[in-house]
């Protein structure tokens, strides 16, 4: 890279000419004292950092108008290892990676209205921390400038989509231990709790061995993913760049079999409602604020609600989007909320639908009345040794009622061999935590 640098100063040159050149360069470079800068704890002053850091920068800025709009990767060397392209993991989509490897928190809090702000980006990708732990930071101060990252991105703009991984595992032997690491992640989610636009992606338990540090197989180093820890980064993230509209956007043209009959449209949520909240639900709700005084509360349904019509639920968690159905992540972290098919479903049937979850989501399916319990089962179970699921990608599920029993399995493999049912009753959807989405539900009636 010492090699090109010059090269690269020729150009941006020419953009600029030689004395914006110098201006940038001092603009550009690590500042040499922390007096009035934002935020508190490390920042990275060695030489290969400030080396690297004034060449990113000053080759980003002279990408700008490029790069206006896109979907910004925003951290560490763990982003910067991705490529400028992040491996072409997202085809069709604007990408700018703005990781600077070796960059902290309080780093990426000075450099974000050059590197980000001035990109009016469309959406915000955003994975650090991992670095200030290395330092020494307290996981409160990391935290603290977290939040600070957060409100200056807000104060940009509003409604900007804000997606943050949790800090990845690594190592004791990185001076990133396993505890440290999952504090800094409750403090993390703590921060966003009530911001509908700021999802977090549960990261850490898609990487994490038995020990809570980062699988050797993904991460050679115990820090850095390679090929396979990349791709399996991108898996859990496709899906929210999907919801977000980045992806995936043309209607699904999936036809049901001969004597199937959709109960999702895939384009709104006709058909589908709430129901009113049974007395099982206000007890079990009653049980759990015991529990806990700080759950979220349950919603309570005292009159049935039908989106005949309608994109979205009343409160939004449902939102139909392009052939498929997605249960939005609550801005609370954990809130139970059900949708219910208007028709009710008597004698047998096979009831097939696919599924897609983001890491550790927990949902679920009524069969009239029982839950089939539908999440990303090796992270959340409690099917955790399902040798066919794909996770992050779409799994089958298949339910066959007969007799009031219930055969369920996922994409062949057995979930429930016998689970009773009542003779009448509706289908529903359940979310809980986390994003899932819903496609190609379709009913067939049997004998």
């Amino acid at each position: 890279m010492k090699a090109l640098r010059p090269l690269l100063l020729l150009l941006a040159a020419a953009a600029f000419g030689w004395a914006a050149l110098a201006q940038a360069e001092s603009r550009f470079q690590v500042p040499t004292s922390d007096d009035g800068l934002p935020g508190v704890g490390p920042i990275r002053r060695a030489d290969w950092f400030r080396q690297l850091w004034l060449q990113k920068r000053t080759e980003w800025a002279a990408q700008v108008e490029r790069d206006r709009h896109a979907v910004v990767f925003l951290g560490d060397s763990i982003t910067q290892g991705w490529g400028d392209d992040l491996g072409g993991s997202f085809p069709g989509v604007k990408v700018a990676n703005r990781g600077i490897s070796g960059d902290t928190t309080r780093g990426v809090l000075i450099r974000l209205p050059e590197d980000v702000l001035a990109l009016a980006p469309s959406a915000v990708f955003l994975l650090i921390g991992t670095n200030d732990l290395e330092e020494g930071a307290p996981v409160e101060t990391i935290a603290g400038n977290l939040k600070l990252i957060l409100a200056a991105l807000r104060r940009h703009n509003p409604q900007l989509p804000i997606v943050l991984s949790q800090v990845f595992p690594s190592a004791t032997a990185q001076r990133r231990p396993a505890d440290q690491i999952k504090a800094l992640n409750r403090l993390y989610a703590a921060a966003i709790k009530g911001d509908a636009h700021t999802l977090l992606v549960e990261t850490w338990p898609l990487f994490a061995d038995a020990q809570g540090d980062a699988l050797a197989s993904e991460f050679p180093d115990r820090l850095h993913p390679n090929a396979a820890g990349y791709a399996k980064w991108a898996a859990a993230l496709r899906p929210v760049l999907s919801t977000l509209g980045f992806l995936e956007r043309e209607p699904d043209p999936f036809t049901p079999e001969p004597g199937f009959v959709s109960l999702f449209n895939g384009r709104d949520l006709t058909g589908w409602g709430f129901r009113v909240t049974p007395p099982a639900d206000l007890k079990a709700a009653a049980g759990w604020r015991k529990a806990d005084p700080n759950a979220p509360p349950w919603p309570v349904v005292t009159a049935p609600v039908n989106f005949d019509g309608l994109t979205r639920s009343s409160d939004g968690r449902y939102v139909a989007r392009h052939g498929r159905i997605i249960v939005m992540p609550p801005p609370e972290g954990r809130r139970i909320q059900q949708l219910w098919t208007a028709a009710e479903f008597a004698g047998n049937f096979v009831l097939r639908l696919e599924f897609r979850a983001l890491p550790n989501a927990d949902s679920g399916i009524f069969i009239r009345e029982p839950q089939l319990q539908c999440r990303d089962y090796p992270l959340a179970g409690p099917y955790k040794n399902l040798q066919r699921y794909r996770p992050q990608g779409w799994n089958e599920i298949e339910v066959t009622v007969r007799d009031g029993v219930a055969h369920c399995t996922c994409n062949g493999e057995v979930l429930e061999a016998a689970l009773k049912v009542p003779a009448r009753g509706p289908i529903g959807l359940e979310g809980d935590v986390g994003q899932m989405e819903y496609r190609r539900l379709r009913l067939q009636q049997l004998p």
